[in-house]
């Protein structure tokens, strides 16, 4: 319908004149707001990095002088690189302070390429950057640092710099005061090395040969802070988000290869055109839980910050439960509680998730038996296994998840089904080596993202 002045703007001479103007203004804000709201269907910020938050633990803390006994990171600078997943143009960051004791004070930051590393030409872990690449990140509207709140996310003003999916970006930030106390938030499985020197070093090309009066630069195997990475990006590009554990953090697979299921996935997506447009954002952690906290929030309870929250999410995939029934106890009636509630727990993910027309992927829980392996002693009781056996049915025939992905059967011994294949173990009879990963990404069927592609619509 052809848009109408208002009869009280009408044009005319005098007092009409003013009536005139004051129409041409109402038309040319009325062009404007159309503009914007247009561009709101086109365009939209999608993840395209994503680590799970979680308080860090004493034993991944760094050691002295990056750990004093009134902060954490005083007076240090701090490169982390990240694998990151779509491409984009313009991006913003996330740092997270969702488990500090205190106020975290950014300084300063910096994007760059990083630049290649010894034997890994991709510059994941790298301490160098290529300095040419360096931009600065600002926050609020311009300003060069940012102050978090305990418990709060800071999310940077947007920055033009172009990254291409698969590809590294080094993070370089400065903390002046450090994370006063010893409670702070990070990523232990980063798989990937970071790099701390002693002062403001965001704009040096290399860190490791940093030296001064009382400290030398220091490679940590940890990421810090940093939670997300953001693409203003085309409407139809949109991201899988993962919801794991230590499986799906890559434990077994190689430090700053990125060779874990999710990054194998990733290569498999980037394959086909119409899948392309998928980033992947990895939310798991080692030692999460579905039903309890542990290593991180349990997985029923971080649905809202991991997945609803992220930017542009389509996609879930759940692959959690390994070590809910390895850490309950190995009788038979404990493990028939820890299954019931399981189930329950899986039916509550997916209504969430549902709710924010997000469609849900389930995937079976894969073998944890074998020689020294603790989850899967369980007295000659059988009684964990028997348990992994029903979750897993249930998994494959509730008709909850809007689909299906069975890396047991993908990844199981054919000759022994409660044990992973010689071929994908790791070593400790529960993770996977690089192949085993390799083996779960070519489970999943890329057509089914093509028929969740608008979402789902679902009472539960």
């Amino acid at each position: 319908m052809p848009l109408q002045v208002p009869s009280s703007l009408g044009f005319g001479s005098g007092p009409g004149l003013v009536r005139g103007a004051l129409a041409a203004a109402f038309l040319l804000l009325i062009s404007l707001l159309c503009i914007v709201a247009e561009a709101k269907h086109t365009e939209h910020w999608v993840g395209i990095w994503t680590s799970m938050p979680q308080l860090v633990e004493p034993a991944n803390l760094p050691n002295a002088p990056y750990n004093g006994s009134a902060a954490v990171f005083e007076n240090t600078t701090l490169r982390q690189t990240v694998f990151v997943t779509q491409d984009a143009s313009v991006i913003r960051l996330s740092f997270s302070n969702a488990f500090g004791g205190t106020d975290l004070a950014i300084t300063a930051v910096t994007v760059a390429l990083p630049a290649a590393a010894a034997k890994n030409e991709s510059g994941a872990g790298a301490s160098g950057v290529r300095p040419e690449t360096a931009q600065t990140v600002t926050f609020s509207g311009g300003r060069p640092g940012v102050t978090v709140s305990n418990g709060a996310l800071a999310v940077s003003d947007p920055l033009k710099f172009t990254v291409r999916a698969q590809s590294v970006l080094s993070v370089t930030l400065y903390l002046a005061g450090g994370q006063p106390g010893h409670a702070l938030t990070g990523h232990p499985g980063s798989r990937t090395s970071s790099w701390a020197a002693p002062g403001n070093l965001v704009a040096a090309p290399d860190l490791a040969n940093v030296t001064s009066t009382t400290a030398v630069a220091a490679r940590i195997y940890h990421w810090y802070f940093l939670s997300a990475i953001d693409g203003w990006l085309p409407a139809s590009r949109t991201a899988l988000a993962i919801v794991g554990d230590s499986i799906s953090d890559g434990r077994g697979s190689t430090t700053n290869a990125n060779n874990r299921w999710p990054d194998q996935l990733l290569a498999r997506l980037q394959q086909r055109k119409d899948t392309a447009k998928i980033s992947v954002l990895n939310q798991a952690a080692g030692g999460n839980r579905v039903l309890a906290d542990g290593l991180g929030p349990n997985a029923v309870g971080r649905i809202g910050r991991d997945v609803i929250a992220q930017a542009g999410v389509r996609y879930a995939l759940v692959l959690e439960g390994v070590n809910d029934l390895g850490t309950a106890a190995a009788d038979a009636a404990a493990q028939g509680r820890t299954g019931d509630v399981l189930v329950a727990a899986y039916a509550q993910i997916t209504a969430q998730l549902h709710g924010h027309g997000i469609a849900v992927f389930g995937a079976t829980i894969t073998p944890f038996t074998g020689p020294g392996q603790a989850y899967g002693d369980d007295g000659g009781s059988g009684a964990r296994e028997a348990q992994r056996q029903r979750v897993n049915a249930w998994i494959r025939t509730s008709g909850r998840f809007d689909y299906v992905v069975d890396f047991d059967a993908a990844v199981r011994d054919p000759a022994n089904a409660t044990q992973l294949s010689p071929l994908y173990n790791s070593g400790d009879y529960l993770h996977l080596n690089p192949d085993g990963y390799r083996a779960m990404a070519a489970a999943v069927d890329l057509a089914v993202f093509a028929k969740f592609a608008g979402g789902v619509r679902s009472m539960v």
